[in-house]
C-alpha cells in the first residue's frame, strides 16, 4: 500500500476568474486577486510544495458545449451560458499560465462549487492515498469554504494557505475565513512546512 500523501490543491484558478483580461479581472474579485497578489503566492506555494515532493492539483469549474450540467435556477452558474463563461475547451477555463501544471498533476473539472461533488476527485486522492489537503484559490466563500467543509467531513486534514485566497471584498474573504476555521487550520506561503502526513 502507498504511504500517506499531501496534495497542494489549486482552486479555481481559471482564467475567467482571476486572469487580467478575463470577465472578471476588472470586477471586484480581479481587482482582490490583485491586490492580495494571489498569482505570484500560489505559483511561490506550487514551487515549494513540488519541492516537498507533494502532489499537485487543479481544479476548475466547466461545463460541455451546450451547457448541458449547467443548473439553471443556481444563482452561482445560471447566468454562464449567456455570458460564455466557463466553457469547456476554451481559453477562461485554462488554468491561469503562471501557474505551470505538469503530467500526473491531478485534475479535476466540476459543475458545481464544490470540488467533491460529482467529479473524480475523492477517486484521485484515495487511488494516491491522500490524508492531508493543502488548498487555496478563489472564491473564499465558495469554492475554499466548499472544499474545507466536504474535506472535513470526508476526514481529510485540511490546511488553507489564507494569503493565497480572495474574495469579492476582503470584508467577505474575512469572514469566510472566520467561519470555517472550526474545520481546517491555516497557514500563509511563507509560513507553511509543506510536509506528508
Amino acid at each position: 500500500m502507498k504511504s500517506p500523501r499531501s496534495l497542494y490543491l489549486i482552486l479555481d484558478m481559471q482564467n475567467d476568474l482571476v486572469h487580467p483580461d478575463g470577465p472578471s479581472g476588472k470586477g471586484p474579485l480581479g481587482e482582490q486577486v490583485q491586490e492580495r497578489q494571489v498569482i505570484d503566492r500560489t505559483v511561490h506555494a506550487i514551487a515549494k510544495a513540488r519541492a516537498a515532493g507533494l502532489l499537485v492539483g487543479f481544479v476548475r469549474v466547466g461545463f460541455s458545449e451546450g451547457y448541458p450540467e449547467c443548473p439553471e435556477n443556481s444563482q452561482v452558474f445560471s447566468g454562464a451560458p449567456k455570458a460564455g463563461l466557463f466553457r469547456l475547451g476554451a481559453w477562461g477555463t485554462e488554468i491561469h499560465p503562471e501557474l505551470k501544471q505538469q503530467v500526473g498533476d491531478i485534475q479535476v473539472v466540476k459543475h458545481r462549487v464544490s470540488p467533491f461533488y460529482s467529479t473524480t476527485l475523492e477517486t484521485q486522492l484515495r487511488a494516491n492515498n491522500v490524508q492531508r489537503i493543502y488548498c487555496s484559490g478563489v472564491s473564499t466563500q465558495a469554492v475554499v469554504q466548499a472544499t474545507v467543509r466536504d474535506g472535513h467531513d470526508r476526514d481529510y486534514e485540511m490546511i488553507v494557505l489564507e494569503d493565497a485566497c480572495a474574495a469579492h471584498s476582503a470584508q467577505e474573504h474575512a469572514n469566510s475565513i472566520s467561519s470555517i476555521g472550526r474545520f481546517c487550520s491555516f497557514g500563509t506561503v511563507d509560513s507553511v512546512v509543506f510536509s506528508q502526513p
